[in-house]
């Protein structure tokens, strides 16, 4: 029993997108339209990434190249700002998810040798923030993103010119935010004496370059999919056994989930009505509820206002804890370093996040749509 409580725990969103899938599919019986169901572009896309993440994980690429400039900060404020802009462009790049499991360690890092651990809720909370808001702007920078991004066949200029505004608003708040900290001097000295291998780094930064095409449609998925797991074969099998595959098995059930649920006439005309009001909202809502990645999968059964999701299922990401699998990552980060001071944690998380959540909020009712 104790086994199955901690692997929910460690799979929450999983577990629960199987319930949902395993109910509706005995309201709707299994046929052949559930094949219409999955999005194997998006899919193939999500695992390719991952994958050639795991291979830089591996290699500590991202870890040497943000202690790197970390050590050159001078004071706490500084140190914050880099903090929090390495995850919010690490998030462009290797997704929200895996930008905290990166980056968090190394605030850690940073802010104990420095003695100063009273500022780290703070500066977890806006690396989480910046980890969900970062990725809005890449269509891989979040897995909802790469989903609507395929299923909706959006040009990459106009998903560009969507979440370009927000993006920038991100960028201001987030920094607004740092230069609350007083700018107390450190110094941090870097003694680990790691080097990235550069010939596996070429190698792996051009597989990725190679993967970002494909999410560009650029390359047929189906190739990349011979490719980058025939390459990794050979040089990096393990990064197999790393990908999240508790995040891919998560969309598969939720295809079914969402599928079954746009066949119910009753749950159409429910959730039609209620986007008929405002996509934007119903979104953001839904994100606080269920979390932002089912949302996107959910809503786009029932409506083709591709950009007010877009917007929604990104700006919803803050609010609730459970509004991104990401927050529940740093909020088990933070956890398990003070174990004695969550209900501090909450607080302040709540407090940030539904500051951030209104404003880019009202800003994208009243100017980004």
């Amino acid at each position: 029993m104790r086994h199955i409580l901690n692997f929910f725990k460690k799979n929450t969103v999983m577990c629960i997108a199987l319930i949902l899938a395993v109910v509706t599919s005995i309201i709707v019986p299994p046929d052949a339209a559930y094949i219409d169901y999955f999005d194997m572009r998006t899919l193939t896309c999500l695992f390719l990434t991952l994958a050639v993440i795991c291979a830089l994980k591996d290699i500590s690429f991202f870890s040497i190249v943000a202690q790197r400039i970390v050590v050159t900060t001078g004071n706490l404020r500084i140190l914050a700002l880099a903090l929090v802009y390495i995850t919010f462009i690490g998030s462009m790049l290797i997704a929200n998810d895996m930008a905290l499991i990166t980056f968090l360690p190394l605030g850690y890092f940073a802010l104990s040798v420095t003695h100063n651990e009273t500022y780290m809720a703070y500066i977890f909370i806006l690396q989480n923030i910046s980890a969900n808001l970062g990725g809005m702007l890449t269509p891989f920078g979040n897995p909802q993103n790469l989903y609507l991004y395929s299923h909706f066949g959006i040009p990459t200029g106009e998903f560009t010119q969507i979440m370009f505004p927000p993006f920038i608003l991100a960028i201001v708040m987030l920094t607004v935010a740092c230069f609350l900290i007083k700018p107390i001097k450190l110094t941090i000295s870097d003694d680990t004496g790691r080097k990235l291998n550069k010939k596996r780094t070429v190698l792996y930064l051009t597989l990725f370059a190679f993967s970002l095409l494909i999410v560009f449609r650029l390359i047929p998925y189906w190739i990349g999919l011979i490719i980058i797991p025939l390459i990794l074969a050979f040089a990096d099998r393990k990064a197999f056994a790393e990908v999240d595959w508790a995040l891919l098995a998560t969309f598969t059930l939720f295809f079914v989930f969402s599928g079954n649920m746009a066949r119910i006439p009753a749950v159409q005309d429910f959730v039609g009505s209620l986007l008929n009001k405002s996509t934007l909202l119903v979104s953001i809502g839904s994100c606080q509820c269920i979390s932002n990645v089912p949302t996107a999968i959910l809503l786009s059964r029932f409506t083709d206002n591709y950009k007010e999701l877009l917007l929604g299922v990104n700006i919803g990401g803050t609010g609730t804890l459970i509004s991104s699998l990401a927050s529940l990552i740093t909020f088990s980060h933070y956890r398990n370093l003070h174990p004695g001071h969550t209900k501090q944690y909450l607080l302040l998380f709540t407090i940030m996040n539904v500051i951030f959540l209104l404003v880019m909020t009202l800003a994208a009712w009243f100017f980004f749509i």
